[in-house]
């Protein structure tokens, strides 16, 4: 038997068991144990063990973290609730207005954090039930909250995009500018789109009556606009001073995460229970992406050890489809893996493969790295699997009423607009790789 067809049984055998619902570390890491034993015998866990230890000497690891921790103070510290309230006063007699303030908040939460995660969480516990309360249309509501919330793996700083640049070996600094416009691309869409919809359609997305705006006064409202003060400087401490120089990768984590608490703390919002919560909430989803990240590793390196990686690029280049086909080839397997796998367990373990490709094919690979990103969104929202739909459906009240079939049905004009989105950066490279170059001269 070939290592080629070794490779493809291996990559069969375990997607069959991640359809059994079996956890996903356990799955990818036990076949890569299982393969890695039966091909080269005792010697065979030397290549995962070796892969794992490269990623723990992986210095800039420590700020997935730090911005796991920031996701969550954030939330603890009741600036978004602030900005909740701002956006949700002045946003309010605009038909939708709520839906365009959450996408609103969602971006400023993404600029803040670097995951979907936080994203999901407040957008549910916040945005989720005064949109309900005030009779928008659930489904339209859910949508609104899964898709905005993917913007934070696009709008730096973007977690996934460190891991692409571990795995590309790219600086993350020109990652992050690229994730830039087109993240803004992305929440103008979607704004666009809510704004349309409910001037087409009203009823699924009433203004607030007359009756609820006249309790703010215009001192009132300027007065809430101070509630966008702490983000802002929250962002310029961390990103600001990263992109200026001043603070290395790691630096500005870590300084966006002490910027973050000090706020909470200004805000006499985080009390001991609470900072405790954060610390358990940070090293519980820190540890998940660590197992996920060192078995995806161990998979990678035995698939490699197979010639996987040739193999692959034999196959595409042997079909004949003109690079720009096999790079759509590639984007419909992202999308197709992320229905069952999430986004770093399908980085890691495919980039590797992939990244020699697009150079071989004389593609930017910071410009692919947003196209992986923005598929990395539509696989989140793609059913039967996407990732925030489990996740919308664990988070949504269970008095609200909401399906899982109306939570399906609700990211389907928000998948269509990545698609768009996807499309547009494809045809306009431009757009990711304008920045960074501008920026770095170069």
């Amino acid at each position: 038997m070939s290592y080629a067809t070794i490779a493809v049984l291996m990559f069969i055998t375990m997607v069959l068991l991640l359809i059994t619902g079996r956890h996903i570390f356990a799955v990818i890491g036990g076949v890569a144990a299982l393969y890695a034993l039966i091909l080269w015998g005792k010697g065979g866990q030397g290549l995962m063990f070796q892969a794992g230890i490269n990623l723990l000497n992986w210095y800039p690891l420590i700020t997935l973290p730090m911005f796991i921790y920031m996701g969550y103070m954030f939330s603890v510290s009741g600036i978004a609730d602030d900005l909740y309230t701002m956006f949700h006063v002045w946003m309010g007699p605009v038909k939708g207005g709520l839906a365009i303030g959450t996408i609103f908040l969602q971006t400023i939460i993404a600029a803040m954090n670097g995951l979907s995660v936080a994203g999901m969480a407040i957008g549910s516990a916040l945005a989720l039930p005064e949109m309900l309360k005030r009779k928008y249309d659930k489904v339209m509501v859910t949508g609104v909250i899964q898709g905005s919330s993917s913007l934070g793996i696009m709008v730096p700083p973007s977690v996934v995009l460190v891991l692409y640049g571990m795995i590309a070996r790219q600086p993350i600094g020109r990652l992050w500018l690229a994730g830039v416009f087109p993240g803004l691309m992305i929440a103008a869409l979607f704004i666009i789109y809510i704004a349309v919809r409910c001037i087409l359609q009203p009823d699924i997305g009433p203004a607030l009556p007359k009756e609820e705006r006249d309790k703010y006064s215009l001192k009132d409202k300027m007065k809430l606009l101070t509630a966008a003060i702490a983000p802002i400087i929250i962002i310029f401490m961390m990103s600001g001073l990263f992109f200026l120089g001043v603070t290395s990768l790691v630096e500005s984590s870590a300084v966006g995460a002490g910027v973050t608490t000090i706020a909470a703390l200004l805000k006499k919002r985080l009390t001991w229970k609470g900072f405790m919560d954060v610390l358990k909430q940070t090293l519980s989803v820190s540890a998940m992406f660590m197992w996920v990240i060192l078995a995806a590793l161990g998979f990678g390196a035995v698939f490699d050890g197979l010639g996987a990686v040739h193999a692959i690029k034999k196959l595409f280049l042997g079909w004949g489809f003109g690079r720009w086909g096999i790079l759509l080839m590639m984007q419909l397997s992202f999308i197709f893996l992320g229905t069952f796998l999430d986004d770093t367990a399908m980085l890691i373990l495919v980039a590797p493969l992939y990244v020699p490709l697009v150079v071989e094919m004389g593609f930017n690979t910071i410009w692919y790295g947003i196209l992986y990103t923005i598929t990395c969104q539509i696989a989140y929202l793609t059913p039967p699997f996407g990732y925030n739909l489990f996740l919308m459906k664990a988070m949504v009240p269970k008095d609200s009423g909401i399906t899982l079939g109306d939570i399906y049905r609700s990211v389907i004009p928000f998948v269509l607009l990545l698609v768009v989105a996807l499309g547009i950066v494809m045809i306009f490279p431009e757009l990711a790789t304008w920045l960074p170059t501008k920026y770095f001269k170069g």
